[in-house]
């Protein structure tokens, strides 16, 4: 495996030409010169609905399919069959939810987490609403920082029909152990919903070997357009009944995506596929294009951990902040690149303001995890302040986010 191109990949990305640094990668990435050009090309070329007898209109057929084959690659999953896209992961997940609901009946129950974003907790709590059923709320383990199957166990019971949990927090960084977790929930009978927004711009999820039923994700959060995505399998998005147009196509995936698609921002999510092997490539692998996007997330992770451990033991250092999440080095394999803190005496918000100001990219907020955040007891409001890291990102990069941020704290 060669080492990484760093200076090769940020060339790829125009916005990374300017002067600011981008360290805001966990509310959206910035996309590669391809993914522009995939966009462009379409609003020229394609820009025609779906199934017509003309040159226009097939090359939309044709991006469409290879979007969703594409992104099937991107997830381990069979066929681009298994793949929903649409405006947003939060739209896509309270479309199906109304969906999953029909099947279940007073007295079911639910399982929603402590830890997840509001994208995979409202539209859960709402279908419960409307169907009767009763939600039970899943923890995360203060020790660890994740959701830990002692914790599942006594939640499940003849009863529960769903699982909902996150891969990675946009929050702590913390990931689940996803994979054990769905096994214990597919024992007791239950589905299991993941979101993975936050996982997929830097661990390759692979459905079929985590074994849910669902997972989502949004192409900004991995380097291209405002799109969500969500798979599932296929023999369920065959039998629920889905919230369409009656004349709408009876297979999936077009029996759950609703109207006209967003050709020109499919033609940039395959791209955005691409770019992940183009990646693959550039560090040596060889072989399917899923072996690719696999060396690319390896090589990606093994860059850009180390950098974000870096940050970390810099902000402990710091008199007055507090890191939540995970900071010992050692367990670098249980978080992604996200880093949020508070101050004992700074507002978060005004932090991110008097970092912006010097043209450095942060968030804070709640950043739409809000029960986390009341778990943590921190201001609903001013939340925490969040850095978070990509692979184009630098070890310059961070130096500076950690020289300023001395500097006002002082």
């Amino acid at each position: 495996m060669q080492s990484f191109p760093i200076q090769l990949v940020r060339s790829r990305f125009p916005a990374l030409a300017g002067p600011a640094a981008y360290l805001d990668n966990p509310g959206g990435t910035q996309v590669s010169q391809p993914v522009v050009d995939a966009v462009a090309a379409a609003m020229v070329g394609a820009a025609s609905n779906l199934g017509g007898h003309f040159k226009a209109s097939n090359d939309a057929d044709a991006i469409w399919v290879r979007a969703h084959d594409a992104m099937a690659e991107m997830l381990g999953a069979r066929s681009g069959r298994e793949v929903l896209l649409g405006q947003a992961m939060t739209m896509l997940t309270f479309h199906i939810s109304r969906s999953l609901g029909r099947m279940w009946a007073p007295g079911d129950e639910i399982i929603v987490t402590r830890m997840d974003h509001e994208g995979n907790v409202a539209p859960w709590i709402r279908m419960a609403e409307d169907r009767g059923l009763t939600v039970r709320w899943l923890p995360f383990n203060r020790d660890t920082w994740r959701i830990e199957p002692a914790d599942l166990a006594p939640l499940l019971n003849e009863r529960t029909r769903l699982l909902a949990l996150n891969y990675a927090s946009n929050l702590t960084g913390s990931i689940n152990p996803v994979a054990e977790l769905t096994r214990l929930a597919k024992s007791a009978g239950a589905l299991v919903y993941v979101d993975g927004v936050q996982s997929v711009p830097h661990v390759r999820a692979d459905v079929e070997a985590l074994g849910c039923d669902f997972l989502a994700c949004s192409s900004y959060k991995f380097f291209g357009p405002h799109l969500g995505v969500l798979w599932g399998r296929e023999a369920l998005l065959s039998e629920l009944v889905p919230y369409a147009p009656r004349c709408a196509t009876p297979v999936p995936p077009g029996r759950h995506e609703l109207g006209t698609p967003q050709t020109e921002l499919l033609a940039g999510l395959a791209a955005s596929v691409d770019y992940f092997v183009w990646l693959g490539e550039q560090v040596g692998a060889g072989g399917s294009r899923p072996q690719r996007i696999a060396a690319a997330y390896d090589a990606a992770t093994s860059y850009e951990m180390p950098i974000g451990q870096h940050l970390i033991d810099e902000l402990r250092k710091m008199p007055g902040v507090t890191v939540h999440g995970i900071t010992d080095a050692g367990q670098q394999k249980h978080r992604v690149p996200t880093v949020s803190i508070t101050h004992a005496q700074h507002r978060s918000e005004a932090l991110a303001k008097a970092l912006g100001a010097q043209g450095i990219n942060v968030w804070s907020g709640h950043n739409y995890a809000f029960e986390l955040a009341r778990t943590l007891g921190l201001d609903e409001n001013d939340g925490v302040l969040r850095i978070g890291l990509a692979h184009y990102n630098t070890v310059a990069e961070v130096d500076r986010v950690i020289a300023s941020l001395k500097s006002l704290l002082a």
